[in-house]
């Protein structure tokens, strides 16, 4: 399979370059019109001209079809985990697991924000974690935990046995709220008195 994907690369590129002469030769006019016409009526008089053109454009119609159906089914592949049971085919949205990777962000009050991004590979599960931290967290002790969580609550739910890398990235280290800022910012301020400013005769 791959290297039918080599194959339609390189057969791609030298589509585009044999394009890409095409337009420089026009640009720079070194076709002349009256060799552009010779060229034009040799293919249309020729029979073999006509049958290596036909078969050329029928084999990159269907280069074109195989290709594209296999970028879109390694794709429709890479976003989902399929397993099979007794009664038939479950697949699972990775989508689905990232949300679960999320809720996980509950269970420990230094995390601040948690961004999961799930890969599905050949040499197993690829969880990418942005990761935006309290000042107070430590850092080694919290992502040791937290990539403790992830793998055994992944492996609890899914029930898979196909290896789970988890990579951590931390981007961003948030100060602690001022508690006494904060208690100002929620209480309402109270309403001031009227005619305060004014004194009695």
């Amino acid at each position: 399979m791959r290297l039918f994907v080599y194959l339609g690369i390189v057969f791609y590129a030298f589509i585009l370059i044999l394009i890409g002469l095409v337009l420089i030769i026009f640009a720079f006019n070194i076709l002349k019109p009256q060799d552009i016409s010779n060229l034009i009526s040799f293919v249309q008089y020729s029979t073999h001209s006509r049958i290596i053109i036909g078969l050329s454009g029928l084999l990159l119609i269907l280069v074109s079809i195989s290709f594209a159906q296999l970028i879109l089914g390694r794709f429709q592949r890479e976003r989902t985990i399929a397993f099979s049971t007794s009664s038939g085919e479950v697949t699972i949205a990775l989508s689905a697991i990232e949300d679960l990777i999320k809720r996980l962000s509950s269970y420990l009050p230094e995390i601040r924000e948690l961004r999961p991004d799930v890969i599905a590979t050949k040499k197993g599960i690829i969880v990418d974690l942005r990761v935006i931290l309290r000042s107070e967290a430590n850092i080694p002790e919290l992502t040791a935990h937290l990539q403790d969580i992830t793998k055994s609550k992944m492996q609890e739910v899914l029930g898979i046995e196909e290896p789970i890398i988890i990579k951590i990235h931390i981007a961003k280290i948030v100060p602690l709220e001022d508690r006494d800022k904060k208690k100002k910012e929620t209480e309402k301020q109270e309403p001031p008195i009227p005619f305060s400013g004014y004194t009695r005769l």
